[in-house]
């Protein structure tokens, strides 16, 4: 197809151009915008945001969830302060609820936020004694040591592992970073459930068992407790959606261009620059460019350069579920669900669960108990309810251990496992009810319940994350190694590829994944630096 030249109102040739309209892709744009380069961006979607958008998922409702991506940890307060982000993140006055069976009474863990006596008192009530509470309060409390370290780097070059490791203990040091996680928790902490809790940071969108010798859960766990040393998830007010949008804000006031439904189908690079290719409602376009910056993962990047991905194809594994409720349900525990659900409300995720469900998974079957959490975002934050009845609320549920893989095949075949992972999924929610969840939830204009699902294949269906993977491929250590070559800006920053005009500035680069902005940070830094 013979290719047309881009919108007269678009220039000829930009300093830069960043392909993928994600928060990261927003946060380079508006870093390098505000530097004074010709910055413009191409969102393959209508609508810049990625997987960090809000939603009205179902039709009929004015709620607004954040039908992706879903808290704020590891976006550094830094990073905010920098581009006068209009944002505000809430804390969850729970950290988390863990229901569960205890002596053939229902029961359950209450981690408050702050910890407190009561937090004491129920680690007492559900193991007999105070044992588990210290050994929690020991090892997080060495695990915030290493976050207070680590947390400061992520707005610099890449660090050098051995100037991290010198000045943290060497037993957090060995339990996080050198051996399998799993031989920390069984090491440290005895009761099984407990042990769960600890556990599950390492697996949020990570497949792998406790004691994977990849150490991919490691790194996983480190990402989940690093943010801003503290490594508390926080609630954006007005959901995901409203953190894109005041990115997206400060990049036009910058100066930047942003065209959505731009999809872009090929980048060409020589010592001088780069060309790249889109389609849209018009035709396809090409625009030149001094430097590219890519938000896509480095799998679709490849394939935009011409050359063959240096890694398999990556592959997700959660199953995402969103909810509207008329009403919380009640508790077979008796607690009160404004408090139990207003952090993570933990199902079917003590340490024996979860390995079993990994052992199942790597299998081939679907877990037959499906660890997951919960989350109520509008117990934090009531404006994503707009004007709906009072009592309303969101669920959303992230469920592990659901690789891509287990829904291959036909259509029908997918989902038939899709549907019975989403059954299991609300089933480990049931069994902690006093009343039917079918109850609370609010119906659909066709007269179904209000429960949307997506697995990896409709992740990649939706957002163009090969395979569904949610950090774009397995996370990497937020260091270089001692050895590492760090010579140049690209290098430094974490954000180099296999072209010198070429950047990658989304979830794909060192330090990148969860919504951080630092892929986007760390591109625009480099950038810099290069001109």
């Amino acid at each position: 197809m013979t290719s047309t030249p881009a919108s007269p109102t678009l220039r000829a040739r930009y300093d830069v151009v960043v392909v993928g309209g994600g928060h990261n892709g927003l946060t380079a744009a508006a870093y390098l915008a505000r530097a004074g380069l010709a910055t413009l961006v191409l969102e393959r979607l209508d609508h810049t945001g990625g997987a960090a958008v809000s939603a009205a998922a179902f039709p009929g409702h004015p709620v607004r969830l954040s039908r992706y991506s879903y808290l704020v940890s590891v976006m550094p307060e830094a990073l905010v302060a920098d581009l006068d982000l209009d944002i505000r993140l809430a804390s969850r006055s729970t950290a988390s609820y863990t229901p569960t069976m205890r002596g053939g009474r229902p029961t359950g863990l209450h981690v408050h936020r702050p910890e407190s006596a009561a937090t004491a008192a129920s680690f007492r009530d559900l193991t007999g004694g105070d044992d588990e509470y210290a050994a929690w309060q020991q090892f997080y409390g060495e695990v915030a040591t290493l976050a207070e370290v680590v947390a400061p780097t992520l707005m610099q070059p890449l660090p050098r592992e051995r100037d991290l490791r010198s000045r943290i203990s060497s037993d957090i040091w060995r339990d996080v970073v050198e051996e399998p996680l799993g031989a920390a928790v069984e090491r440290r902490f005895s009761d099984d459930l407990v042990r769960g809790l600890v556990a599950t940071d390492g697996l949020i969108g990570t497949f792998a068992s406790m004691r994977d010798a990849s150490l991919v859960q490691n790194r996983c766990f480190l990402y989940h407790l690093v943010g801003n040393g503290t490594g508390e998830w926080r609630v954006p007010v007005g959901g995901m959606g409203a953190v894109t949008d005041a990115l997206a804000r400060t990049a036009v006031r910058a100066g930047a261009e942003i065209v959505t439904g731009a999809d872009v189908g090929g980048i060409d690079t020589d010592d001088d620059g780069a060309e790249i290719t889109w389609r849209d409602a018009a035709g396809v376009h090409t625009v030149q460019a001094g430097y590219v910056l890519s938000g896509v993962a480095p799998w679709t990047l490849a394939g935009l350069l011409g050359e063959e991905p240096a890694d398999a194809k990556p592959a997700g594994s959660q199953l995402k579920i969103n909810l509207l409720l008329r009403r919380l349900p009640a508790l077979r525990s008796g607690a009160d669900p404004t408090e139990a659900f207003a952090g993570t409300l933990h199902l079917a995720e003590s340490y024996s669960e979860i390995e079993r469900a990994h052992a199942e998974a790597a299998a081939g079957h679907l877990p037959s108990r499906m660890p997951g959490e919960v989350y109520c975002h509008s117990l934090t934050d009531s404006s994503i309810l707009g004007d709906a009845p009072k009592g309303t609320h969101t669920l959303t549920y992230f469920g592990l251990h659901t690789p891509a893989g287990l829904f291959d095949g036909s259509p029908a075949e997918a989902a038939e496992r899709k549907q019975i992972a989403v059954d299991r999924a609300l089933a480990a929610l049931q069994e902690h009810l006093a009343e039917p969840l079918e109850d609370c939830l609010y119906r659909n204009e066709d007269g179904t319940s209000c429960i949307e699902a997506k697995i990896p294949q409709d992740v990649e269906a939706d957002l163009a994350m090969p395979g569904g993977h949610i950090f774009h491929g397995d996370l990497a250590w937020p260091w270089a190694t001692d050895s590492e070559d760090l010579d140049s800006p690209a290098r430094a920053w974490g954000v180099a590829t296999s072209c010198a005009r070429v950047l990658l500035c989304g979830s794909g680069a060192r330090r990148g994944g969860a919504v951080s902005g630092l892929g986007g940070h760390h591109a625009a830094h480099a950038l810099l630096a290069l001109r």
